[in-house]
C-alpha cells in the first residue's frame, strides 16, 4: 500500500461576503480535491480537543494520529525539534516571534514577513544584548524563532497567549501572566526600547514596511516525548514542508523530511517543488505527507482572494499530481486532504471548529456525490470527534 496525507493548513473557513457568500474551498477550482471527495469520502475531524488551544500545532498532531491530551508539548518544544536544539530535562523553550506594535496594539504578529537576513541580523543581536548563561534566542525563519530558558521547567505554569489570537488588541491585556512571568514580560518590554532604535528598523520604516519593533513568547513547553510514527503505526513516512512546527514534527514523529527549494512557508511558496518532491518519494516510502502554510497565512491576513488562489495552486501542484502517481500501483493506495483547522479570514484567527476530510482509495466507498467543502463534509455521515483517531482508518481499514 502507498498512503498520502495533504495539509493545507487553515484552509477551512466561513461563507465570505467577498466570495459571494462562499468558503474559498468552495470558491476554488479544485478538481484534484473534488475527485478524491466524490469518488471516496468526506467528513468532519475534531482535530482541538476541548480545553485545548486552536493552535497548528495541536491540530497536526491529531490529523497525524496522536492524542494531543496525551503527549502535546507545546509548539515551541516541537519546533526546537526542527532545529535540533537539544533541551535539558529542566529547560523551557518559547516561541519567539518578530511582531509589530504601535500605540500599544498588535499590529502585526509577522513584523510585515520580515526578510530573513533582517530578522537573522536582529536575533543574533537580541541574543548578545540580552542573552545569558540563561537565555537563549535560536534564529528560525522570517518572523519566527525560539527563545530558550535554561532550568526555567517551573515556567510551565505561566499562561502566554500567542501574537496572532490578538489582532488590533491592546497587548497590555495579554501579557504573560503566572509563575515565571516576570522574567518573560521583561525580556519583552526590554526589547522594545532594543529593537525600536535599531538600523533594521529605522529603513524598515523609511521603506514602509511594518517595523520588528518587539519579540513576542508564547508557546512554551520543556523536551518532548512523542513515539516514532513507524514505532505506533508500521509505516514509514516522509515529509514535505517549510515551517518549522511541521518539520519539527516530522524530526519528533522520525519521518524523512525532504527539503524543497523556495518553499517559503508563506503563499509564495513552491508548489510546483513541493508535489514534485511528494511524488518522487513515493518510490521509496510507504507513505508521504505533504504540508501547505499558505491557506493559513492568507486567512491571519484577512485575504479572502489570496485563500482561495493558495488553496488552488495545492490542488493543481500538489494533489492532482500525487493523485496521478498513485493510480499507476494500481489500487493499493490511500489519499486523504485534512486541513487542521479553521483560520477564517473574518476574523483571522484560528478556530476550533472540526474541519471538513475528504480520503479515497483502496476500500473506501464513496457516499456523497459532493464536490469538496465545507458544508458537504457536514452532511456526511462520516465524522470523527477523536480526530487522532481518524488516522488508525486511514491506514487500517479494511
Amino acid at each position: 500500500m502507498k498512503y498520502a496525507l495533504i495539509l493545507p493548513d487553515g484552509a477551512a473557513d466561513d461563507p465570505v461576503e467577498a466570495l459571494d457568500g462562499r468558503t474559498p474551498l468552495e470558491a476554488a477550482e479544485t478538481p484534484g480535491m473534488d475527485w478524491i471527495a466524490m469518488n471516496g469520502r468526506q467528513g468532519t475531524q475534531r482535530t482541538i480537543p476541548e480545553g485545548m488551544p486552536a493552535d497548528s500545532g495541536v491540530a497536526t498532531l491529531s490529523v497525524v494520529g496522536y492524542d494531543p491530551k496525551k503527549c502535546y508539548p507545546g509548539r515551541a518544544p516541537i519546533e526546537a525539534a526542527a532545529q535540533r536544539i537539544r533541551l535539558g530535562m529542566k529547560d523551557l523553550v518559547f516561541r519567539c516571534n518578530l511582531v509589530t506594535i504601535v500605540d500599544g496594539k498588535m499590529v502585526d504578529f509577522t513584523a510585515g514577513h520580515i526578510r530573513q537576513e533582517e530578522a537573522q541580523r536582529l536575533i543574533d543581536e537580541l541574543n548578545e544584548r540580552f542573552g545569558s548563561e540563561t537565555v537563549a534566542f535560536h534564529a528560525g525563519i522570517s518572523y519566527r524563532h525560539l527563545m530558550v530558558v535554561k532550568e526555567g521547567l517551573s515556567g510551565l505554569k505561566m499562561r502566554c497567549i500567542p501574537p496572532h489570537d490578538i489582532p488590533g488588541e491592546r497587548v497590555s491585556k495579554h501579557m504573560p501572566r503566572g509563575r515565571g512571568s516576570k522574567l518573560i514580560r521583561q525580556l519583552m518590554e526590554q526589547s522594545q526600547a532594543f529593537l525600536g532604535e535599531h538600523e533594521v528598523n529605522q529603513i524598515r520604516n523609511d521603506l514602509g514596511e511594518n517595523p520588528a519593533n518587539s519579540i513576542w513568547l508564547w508557546g512554551q513547553g520543556g523536551r518532548p516525548r512523542i513515539r516514532r510514527f513507524a514505532d505506533v503505526y508500521g509505516v514509514h513516512a516522509a515529509a514535505v514542508g517549510a515551517v518549522d512546527i511541521f518539520r519539527g514534527l516530522s524530526t519528533l514523529l522520525g519521518w524523512r523530511f525532504i527539503p524543497v527549494e523556495g518553499a517559503t512557508g508563506y503563499i509564495d511558496t513552491n508548489y510546483q517543488g513541493k508535489g514534485a518532491a511528494a511524488v518522487a518519494a513515493l518510490d521509496e516510502h510507504d507513505m508521504v505527507v505533504v504540508h501547505v502554510e499558505a491557506p493559513d497565512e492568507a486567512g491571519h491576513s484577512g485575504d479572502a482572494e489570496a485563500k482561495v488562489k493558495a488553496i488552488e495552486q495545492v490542488d493543481k501542484h500538489i494533489v492532482v499530481p500525487i493523485l496521478d502517481k498513485l493510480r499507476g500501483y494500481g489500487e493499493d493506495w490511500r489519499v486523504w486532504v485534512a486541513p487542521d483547522h479553521p483560520t477564517p479570514v473574518a476574523t483571522g484567527i484560528h478556530t476550533a471548529d472540526p474541519p471538513p476530510f475528504c480520503m479515497a482509495g483502496r476500500e473506501i466507498v464513496s457516499v456523497l456525490q459532493s464536490p469538496f467543502s465545507e458544508a458537504s463534509a457536514a452532511e456526511s455521515d462520516f465524522h470523527a470527534p477523536r480526530g487522532h483517531e481518524l488516522m488508525e482508518f486511514f491506514l487500517k481499514y479494511r
